[in-house]
């Protein structure tokens, strides 16, 4: 896999186990156009590189992933047009993600939030620092969550778990995440890099084809479930993209003041 291709995620290996780092650490990986283009091509060229069994998918710093940079919602916000583009590279990380036939192995040092949860969430196995908090807050930035939280939460937690979280935006640790079954492990954070390097050593040594083919079988249900909701959900998220409760939240967060929705 060649590295050079990559500004802001980092590529780095472990014997059989690759490594991809978000690295955005002064804005806790939050993830602009440059980092959710290089996102939506990641997966398949790790899937492709023949010097690796195992994806490890992790953030620098502090967080995992803030979710969607404010200055580039500004962006798709003055130009709808680049949404086109958006959607595109949406359904290409999570289809990339599950088409990955090798194990993913989310390792969630902080904060996983929006797209950051999703990918998180749609890894074959999560493991999180105890006190990371998890959330998908699309609403409160008045979008819709269409980038991937609709398919996978509910399958995760159940309908109503999911749609409380979904229409509220709160968080949860990942103490909690893990109690309800939404993520994997929950553990100490000084103990988390051990937790996933003994797991991965041990998927390394285990039956490469049997490990990766029964992945592919049981994504077969997920992938027909995306390809059947993305469409209609990111369709959603572009009509609320353009809506004023959308700018207000925008205009909100940079003036650090609470938004005032109006329901347009």
């Amino acid at each position: 896999m060649d590295a050079s291709g990559y500004r802001t995620i980092g590529v780095a290996r472990d014997g059989r186990v690759l490594t991809l780092t978000m690295n955005r650490p002064e804005a806790l990986n939050a993830i602009d156009a440059v980092m959710h283009e290089e996102l939506s091509r990641v997966f398949t060229d790790a899937a492709r590189d023949p010097d690796s069994d195992v994806v490890v998918l992790t953030g620098a710093g502090r967080a995992f992933s803030a979710g969607g940079d404010i200055a580039w919602m500004q962006d798709a916000i003055d130009d709808p047009a680049s949404f086109e583009r958006t959607a595109v590279e949406g359904k290409q990380i999570v289809f990339s993600l599950l088409d990955c036939e090798k194990p993913v192995v989310a390792k969630v040092n902080g904060a996983a939030i929006g797209l950051g949860a999703t990918m998180a969430l749609f890894a074959d196995v999560i493991f999180a620092a105890e006190d990371a908090k998890i959330a998908d807050p699309h609403i409160r930035v008045g979008l819709v969550a269409g980038d991937g939280g609709a398919v996978i939460w509910p399958q995760l937690i159940g309908y109503a778990r999911a749609k409380e979280y979904l229409m509220t935006g709160d968080s949860l640790t990942a103490a909690e995440a893990a109690r309800i079954g939404l993520i994997n492990h929950a553990v100490p954070a000084a103990e988390l890099d051990q937790r996933v390097d003994d797991f991965t050593r041990r998927l390394v040594a285990g039956p490469r084809q049997a490990i990766r083919w029964t992945k592919t079988a049981v994504n077969i249900g997920l992938k027909q479930l995306a390809h059947g909701i993305m469409d209609v959900g990111l369709s959603y998220e572009l009509i609320t993209n353009s809506s004023a409760d959308h700018q207000e939240a925008v205009s909100a967060f940079r003036d650090k003041r609470r938004p005032v929705f109006t329901g347009r």
